[in-house]
């Protein structure tokens, strides 16, 4: 199975749940596919204005799991996880990006840039530079600009007071 097949399934899942998450008053962030060995996980994460509960959660997973099964996406035996994205948020979408400018952020990118994989300060923008989209982060003092990409990961860094 194709690293596209997986893409195709979650692009699906994503079209069935956005609409369903949206028509419940919140917001589908994020979707994962992944092919184990017997059987797929996939994961969803939302997000609503005061945050989720426990009670959101199970609504949409049980609303989301009949239309999965509708659909037979993905194909064969799944285990569906419905989640709130928590404190330390993963950041995906253009939007998530734009909504935490000025927020502390962890990104690790898939290869390196200026000898460093891994970037932990304040986000400052994301902007669309030569047909690509880049963020802007401040780290000990340094400005960096790095293609989004090359993004492996990127969360939100929960700050605890002190």
């Amino acid at each position: 199975m194709t690293h596209t097949t997986y893409e195709t399934y979650k692009e699906r899942i994503w079209q069935l749940g956005k609409p369903l998450a949206e028509s419940e008053g919140m917001e589908l962030i994020y979707v994962e596919c992944i092919k184990m060995k017997f059987r797929w996980i996939v994961r969803l994460y939302i997000d609503k204005e005061g945050g989720i509960t426990l009670d959101d959660c199970s609504t949409i997973s049980n609303q989301i799991g009949d239309v999965l099964d509708v659909h037979d996406i993905p194909p064969g035996p799944y285990t569906l996880e419905v989640s709130s994205p928590g404190l330390d948020r993963p950041l995906f979408r253009d939007e998530d990006f734009k909504r935490y400018r000025g927020q502390t952020v962890h990104i690790k990118l898939c290869e390196k840039i200026h000898g460093i994989r891994n970037f932990h300060g304040k986000l400052l923008d994301i902007s669309d530079e030569s047909d690509q989209k880049v963020l802007t982060i401040e780290m000990a003092g340094n400005i960096y600009h790095l293609p989004k990409e090359k993004l492996l990961k990127a969360h939100l860094v929960h700050e605890t007071s002190q």
